[in-house]
């Protein structure tokens, strides 16, 4: 279930790819001692795959990083360490030694979002070097090539225990993000169907989409929405809209 939050709403929306990523995280964290430890959870962006992990962190499991385009191997290492709360040391080689330690000692997972940086900037077998010397847990999470491009290394390939693909969201993940958003307004289920369809089951876009119908049923004075009702209004596609001809 990935969770979703809003600044105005403390509630969350148990969402599946939670489910899917908290059994990934006790797959390697229980798995037996000659099992690899190194599990991938990819997908297409927009599918709740940080925001699941967001949720996993704020549960105290896992030490979790989302890495940038820009980072270094000492980058990733720093970022790490602060999660840590630790003073870094002198060298990469000394901080790698200190991650490692770290992780063997607490038994926590480490999490690193937006995988794809990492190995399109050939640093993946720094994370590599963490868990050889931890044996530790540590879990990818990227775009859903991300399983292609660990294949070109095949010293960590051969070491991810799962590949775990994060799926579209479903009518029912629908539901409970309605929930969270548009609590006040009945929307009809063959409306949310329709939203569903046209967010193409992208959480992002259903969450568009469910503001949009909030702010239909505001301006139009309407406590419920029906199919009826959202007659002639449009849900948010993904597609920027298209070009008029111009007229002769």
């Amino acid at each position: 279930m990935t969770e979703i939050q809003t600044t105005t709403c403390r509630r969350t929306a148990p969402l599946s790819n939670i489910y899917l990523l908290q059994e990934a995280i006790e797959r390697v964290q229980n798995r037996a001692p000659h099992l690899p430890g190194i599990a991938v959870f990819y997908g297409p962006s927009g599918y709740g795959k940080s925001n699941s992990a967001a949720y996993a962190a704020s549960q105290g499991r896992v030490i979790y990083v989302e890495a940038k385009s820009t980072w270094t191997k000492k980058a990733l290492l720093l970022a790490i360490i602060n999660e840590l709360e630790e003073a870094p040391k002198n060298t990469i080689y000394e901080m790698v030694s200190q991650v490692a330690e770290q992780l063997a000692i607490s038994g926590k997972v480490l999490i690193i979002d937006e995988a794809d940086h990492i190995i399109d900037r050939k640093n993946i077998e720094i994370v590599r070097d963490i868990y050889e010397e931890s044996q530790g847990s540590i879990i990818l999470i990227g775009e859903e090539m991300l399983p292609s491009k660990l294949r070109a290394w095949e010293r960590f390939h051969n070491r991810v225990l799962s590949w775990d693909a994060a799926q579209p969201a479903s009518f029912e993940d629908a539901l409970k993000l309605k929930e969270i958003y548009c609590p006040t307004i009945e929307v009809s289920d063959d409306l949310m169907a329709i939203l569903l369809e046209a967010s193409k089951n992208v959480v992002r876009r259903i969450c568009v989409n469910i503001e949009r119908v909030r702010e239909f049923a505001h301006r139009e004075g309407l406590s419920t929405v029906s199919v009826e009702d959202w007659k002639g209004e449009k849900f948010f596609t993904g597609e920027p809209p298209k070009r008029r001809a111009r007229e002769a």
